[in-house]
């Protein structure tokens, strides 16, 4: 049951975190697809910060660098998406497919090259962070607590605090609903969608690092994030674009994905024979069930998806 719990709280830490960043991007009026391939990108960053830190390093140093280059390595990946999207109005489905693409052959071919030149017969796209990861975790009574738990959490309320509380999160959700009419009050629509991109970007790369060290020591870039990325999108349309809904979303959506982890540790469970594929693709079964059961009652933001033109009305 412990083991259950830890790892439903680091995968909804994962999800809240990528959903979240999707969250602020489509309030911001841009719809952020590429999410998986941001994900991927900021998982790169943060591996290689941990692969070329000495593990000899104080864990907080540790954590900042490895979170640092992730989220860095994310919103220079989402400025992808900004410059063809508010820039040059491409359309916005497609430019995210493309990068979710592009970010898992990126990744892969940088990896090789690293582990190449290292060493000539390493043609892998792993990396590895066995002591690195270390630094992370901090075992109370048997539970693996993360700090990225705790991340997670204090990146849940801050969201929350900036879209509902400020003035530029107020703007921020203004632009991706009645971007003309917030443009007539001062508000510049293009600095406020760039700056949605990019904080989704950030979230998003957080996310990615996240995941690849959720469960393992080193993780192999052509596997991608298994779909993670879509995953975190369906938890933020079933939380409705809400910071708080996507908390109980994530955390749903993590406990399935949790199962497909430790179900041979549950009697009952492993007595019904269950092949592991099933637990695997639970949560994406699930992911579609919720989504043809509430897509009617969903609102997003008005405005998303829709290339901002000065002049339009």
């Amino acid at each position: 049951m412990i083991l259950l719990l830890q790892y439903t709280l680091i995968f909804a830490s994962v999800l809240i975190l990528v959903a979240l960043g999707g969250c602020i991007s489509e309030h911001s009026g841009v719809i952020n697809l590429g999410l998986e391939g941001i994900m991927v990108i900021g998982a790169l960053g943060g591996a290689l910060a941990m692969k070329y830190m000495s593990p000899e390093v104080s864990a907080l140093s540790m954590i900042l660098v490895t979170v640092i280059s992730a989220v860095a390595s994310g919103m220079l990946y989402s400025a992808l998406l900004a410059v063809a999207c508010i820039n040059f109005k491409a359309d916005q489905t497609i430019v995210g497919t493309a990068l979710n693409m592009l970010g898992v052959a990126a990744a892969t071919v940088i990896v090789k090259a690293i582990n190449t030149a290292e060493n000539p017969d390493n043609v892998s796209s792993e990396i590895s962070y066995i002591a690195e990861k270390k630094a992370f975790l901090v075992n109370i009574g048997g539970f693996e607590f993360n700090w990225f738990m705790l991340i997670a959490l204090i990146a849940l309320v801050a969201v929350a605090v900036m879209l509902y509380k400020t003035r530029f999160g107020l703007r921020l959700m203004a632009c991706g609903e009645h971007p003309q009419a917030a443009a007539s009050v001062g508000i510049n629509v293009i600095k406020m969608r760039w700056a949605g991109v990019l904080l989704s970007g950030a979230l998003g790369g957080l996310g990615g690092i996240v995941y690849i060290t959720a469960g393992v020591s080193q993780w192999k870039f052509e596997n991608g994030v298994a779909g993670f990325g879509f995953l975190a999108l369906a938890v933020m349309i079933f939380g409705q674009w809400k910071p708080k809904h996507i908390a109980w979303a994530g955390l749903l959506f993590g406990l399935f994905r949790a199962l497909s982890n430790v179900y041979s540790g549950f009697p009952v469970l492993a007595q019904m024979n269950i092949p592991s594929g099933v637990y695997n693709m639970m949560p994406y079964i699930i992911s579609l069930l919720v989504l043809a059961l509430t897509s009617k009652r969903s609102r997003a933001p008005k405005a998303e998806g829709i290339p901002y033109e000065k002049g339009m009305r």
